[in-house]
C-alpha cells in the first residue's frame, strides 16, 4: 500500500511514521520479526510475480513486518509514497542500476560519487554493455550535452563524496526528464532533514542507511525511495530476484536510529559549522570545503537546496601523509576511521592520486575541477555529535605537531 504521512511535524514523523503499540502486548516499541516464513490462511502464488501489495507476508525475502515499518518512517520522512529497504547502500545503488538499465542503454552519472559506484560504473556496468559517460554534474551544460536519445538514467550525487561538490538537482531533473530519462541521487551525506530530492523532481532517492539515519555505525543497510509504482517494480526486480535484502534486526536498529534524526542533523550541522570555521582559519589548513561556509564555491545551490548543511567537510593542509599518521597515533576523540554519519566524528586522509588510479581515473578539465576542490588530497571529516569545543582541541593539538 502507498505510504502516507499524517504528522505535520519531521520530529513526530521521525519518531512515530511506521509505528503504532503492538495490538497484542501494548509493546510501545516496535517489535523484531525475525521469522524467515510466515503461515497463510489462504491460497497464495508461489512467484514473486503474483506479489501485490497488499499481499500478506510470506516469506523474508518478499517481505517483513519490521522493514515494512522502516520503509514507511522513511517514505514519510522523504516525502514519497514508496520505499524499498536494502542489506547496504550499495545493494541499492546496484538495485537502481540493474533493474532500470539494459544492454544498449546509456546512462549519465556524476564523475565524482562513493567509490563502490565509481567502480561499478567504470568497471563493470560496461561488462554487461552498458554504456556510461561520466560527467561533472556541476555543469549543467555538461550534463546537457552528455544526454543521447537512449539514455535511460541520470545518476547523480550531492553533496558529492568525498569533496562536498554540489549539483542543482531541479535543474539537472528537468534536463533529464526532457529527454524521457529517470534521474536518481545518492542523497547519503544529505539525508532527509537536509534536502528532499523527490519535491525536486528526483525519480529514486537513495541512502545507505548505515550512515546518517541508522546513525550509530552498528547496523548497515540501504534504502531506494520514490513513486509506489517505481518501488514496486524495483522491489520486484532488485529486493526478490537479487536477493539484497536487509536483515530484519538492522531494519529495527536503523528505525531506532532514525527516530532521533532530525534531533541529530541539527547537532551535526552546529558542531560542524564551529568546527569548519575554525579550520578556515587555521594557519595550516589551506582549504575547507563545507556547504554551510560562505566560502563553499557554491554557497548559494547550498542556501537554496539545502534545509541543513549536515556534518561533512573536507579540508586540505601542506602534508596529508605526515598528518594522517599523526592523526592514526595522537587522536584521542576523533576517531581515524572511514564511514561517515555516525554519532562518533571519522576522519579519514584521501590523496588524489590513490583516487584517481582507483576510483575515479579523471582526466583533462574533470580532474582539474576535482584538484579544485581537492588539491594533491583531503580529509574527510564527519562530524559527530561530540562538543564541538573537544572536537577543535582534538585537531588543535595534532595540527600542531605538523
Amino acid at each position: 500500500m502507498a505510504r502516507s504521512n499524517i504528522f505535520q511535524g519531521v520530529r513526530t514523523t521521525a519518531v512515530h511514521a511506521g509505528e503504532i503499540p503492538d495490538p497484542v502486548t501494548g509493546a510501545s516499541a516496535p517489535d523484531i520479526t525475525m521469522s524467515s516464513t510466515f503461515v497463510v490462511d489462504e491460497p497464495a502464488g508461489f512467484s514473486a510475480h503474483e506479489l501485490t501489495a497488499d499481499a500478506p507476508f510470506l516469506y523474508g525475502r518478499w517481505g517483513n513486518p519490521t522493514v515494512q515499518k522502516l520503509e514507511t518512517k522513511l517514505a514519510a520522512l522523504e516525502g514519497t509514497d514508496g520505499c524499498v529497504c536494502f542489506a547496504s547502500g550499495m545493494a541499492a545503488a546496484s538495485a537502481i542500476f540493474f533493474s532500470i538499465l539494459s544492454a544498449g542503454d546509456h546512462v549519465v552519472m556524476s564523475d565524482i560519487t562513493y567509490a563502490g559506484v565509481a567502480e561499478l560504473a567504470r568497471d563493470t556496468l560496461p561488462r554487461f554493455g552498458i554504456a556510461v559517460s561520466l560527467v561533472d554534474m556541476s555543469d549543467l551544460a555538461a550534463v546537457a550535452a552528455a544526454i543521447r536519445p537512449e539514455t535511460k538514467l541520470v545518476h547523480c550525487e550531492t553533496p558529492a563524496n568525498p569533496i562536498c561538490r554540489l549539483c542543482d538537482l531541479k535543474a539537472i531533473a528537468d534536463l533529464a526528464h526532457a529527454a524521457g530519462a529517470k534521474v536518481s541521487v545518492d542523497s547519503t551525506f544529505a539525508s532527509p532533514i537536509a534536502t528532499r530530492p523527490a519535491g525536486l523532481g528526483i525519480d529514486y532517492v537513495m541512502h545507505s542507511l548505515t550512515k546518517y539515519i541508522g546513525g550509530h555505525g552498528d547496523a548497515l543497510g540501504g534504502a531506494v525511495l520514490g513513486s509506489f509504482d517505481d518501488m514496486q517494480l524495483l522491489k520486484a526486480e532488485a529486493a526478490i530476484h537479487y536477493g539484497g535484502i536487509i536483515s530484519p534486526f538492522n531494519a529495527w536498529l536503523i528505525m531506532r536510529g532514525a527516530a532521533t534524526l532530525p534531533i541529530r542533523m541539527r547537532a551535526h550541522q552546529e558542531s560542524a559549522l564551529a568546527v569548519a570555521k575554525y579550520l578556515e582559519d587555521h594557519p595550516k589548513v589551506r582549504k575547507v570545503i563545507y556547504p554551510g561556509l560562505e566560502s563553499h564555491p557554491q554557497a548559494e545551490l547550498a542556501q537554496r537546496q539545502m534545509e541543513n548543511y549536515s556534518s561533512m567537510m573536507a579540508f586540505q593542509v601542506a602534508d596529508g601523509e605526515a598528518l594522517a599518521a599523526l592523526m592514526m597515533d595522537e587522536l584521542q576523540i576523533i576517531h581515524y576511521a572511514v564511514s561517515l554519519g555516525h554519532h562518533r566524528s571519522l576522519i579519514f586522509w584521501m590523496p588524489t592520486d590513490d583516487l584517481m588510479k582507483t576510483s575515479f581515473r579523471l582526466e583533462g578539465r574533470q580532474l582539474e575541477s576535482y584538484r579544485a576542490f581537492a588539491g594533491d588530497g583531503i580529509f574527510r571529516l564527519s562530524v559527530g555529535l561530540e562538543d564541538a569545543e573537544d572536537l577543535i582541541s582534538d585537531l588543535d593539538r595534532v595540527l600542531a605537531k605538523v
